[in-house]
């Protein structure tokens, strides 16, 4: 069932007015530039980056220095930034903003990838929750006029929840929005969010936006996800892979009557496909690489449709536009196939225990001898 146009206030953030209340989130090697102009072109949000490393920031590392440059065309631009240790992602912050680079920056907590939460970051850290609240307000403060959020999940596992907490302590910090992703650490992408802590953090962070992130999978998610909890917006993240155009389906759904709304058959597909590889080439200026990139988009874009074995095989070893527009010849035109090519999408996995240093959840605050060990977790990995 569609659900009717949702009237909605568009989304303030500080000082940013976000027409249509929907947010890219940040997703590794997929929200890179040329992603994120392919889903601008069908709806409007806030467009987030890739996560980036603070220290690798600070240090000018020039794949990060890359990732964090916007095509002209991005307006607001925005860059997550994830680290541990306060004076560096407050570095990080300042030379974003005295190079102009962003005119909206997000703090990730919410990473799940066992190799960070055992040095006590993403996911794991609001749990100590005095490094949470030093980061935010020394992030806040080096951001000045440059709106900073906060993105979390629920808490490293049911026994450990620390999303009001650490909602209010974002809140208290100055921070101007907190999203969440209503799964803790250990339920990783599996099961179902749940919805009802959104509603609940929204109760308990009353002075700033609340944002929403789990489970939209299409545009009725998002309007039952809204009405459901009261949040401010929405944040997507897996439900776009292989559907930039879900941004279109997601303002008209949020009354924008500007938005590009599609019939998504195979030849749209096809034309979308291809899109995505040109961009891609145009972002990282080699045609093999770009090409090599957008294979792992292959089974997203053709889900559900009927594209034989042989034809997604040859599309996931493809290094040539040529290729590219030689294999999708050979393909004809069908329907948009309902809900085969729709639902859940991306990395699942299972529940497990989360991964965290030793006697990590015996106390809340950090103890001086884990302090280097932590910084072993400002690595480059997806998460939120």
């Amino acid at each position: 069932m569609t659900l009717a146009p949702l009237s909605v206030r568009p989304l303030q953030i500080g000082p940013l007015r976000i027409d249509v209340p929907v947010v890219l989130a940040p997703m590794a090697g997929i929200t890179n530039t040329a992603f994120r102009r392919l889903c601008r072109e069908y709806g409007a949000g806030l467009y987030v980056s890739e996560m980036i490393t603070s220290r690798a920031l600070v240090e000018r590392n020039a794949i990060t220095m890359r990732l964090i440059q916007h095509h002209e065309s991005e307006t607001p631009r925005s860059i997550q930034l994830y680290g541990v240790d306060p004076a560096t992602i407050a570095e990080a912050v300042r030379i974003i903003v005295a190079e102009d680079r962003a005119d909206h920056i997000d703090l990730n907590f919410g990473c799940p990838v066992p190799k960070v939460t055992r040095k006590g970051g993403g996911a794991a850290l609001p749990w100590k929750i005095g490094l949470f609240t030093d980061i935010v307000e020394r992030a806040v403060k080096a951001a000045g006029d440059v709106p900073l959020t906060v993105k979390m999940r629920k808490g490293i596992s049911r026994d450990h929840l620390t999303f009001l907490e650490a909602g209010r302590a974002a809140e208290g910090a100055g921070a101007a929005a907190v999203a969440l992703h209503a799964r803790t650490a250990g339920e990783y992408y599996s099961g179902h969010a749940d919805w009802a802590a959104i509603g609940e953090l929204k109760q308990a962070v009353t002075s700033i936006p609340v944002l929403g992130n789990g489970d939209i999978w299409s545009a009725d998610d998002a309007v039952r996800m809204m009405a459901e909890t009261d949040c401010d917006g929405v944040v997507v993240g897996r439900g776009c892979l292989g559907r930039p155009w879900l941004f279109g389906e997601l303002a008209a759904a949020f009354g924008d009557e500007n938005a590009v709304q599609v019939d998504a058959t195979l030849g749209f597909v096809k034309d979308a496909f291809r899109r995505h590889a040109e961009l891609l080439v145009e972002f990282f200026e080699d045609e093999d690489r770009g090409c090599k990139d957008v294979r792992k988009h292959v089974a997203w874009y053709f889900k559900g449709y009927p594209v034989g074995g042989d034809i997604r095989s040859a599309l996931a070893r493809v290094s040539t536009l040529q290729e590219i527009d030689d294999i999708l010849g050979t393909l004809g035109d069908a329907p948009y196939p309902g809900a085969p090519a729709e639902g859940q999408r991306g990395r699942a996995g299972t529940p497990k225990r989360t991964a965290l240093p030793d006697g990590w959840l015996d106390s809340r605050e950090v103890e001086a001898s884990v302090t280097d060990m932590m910084r072993g977790a400002e690595v480059e990995n997806s998460g939120g």
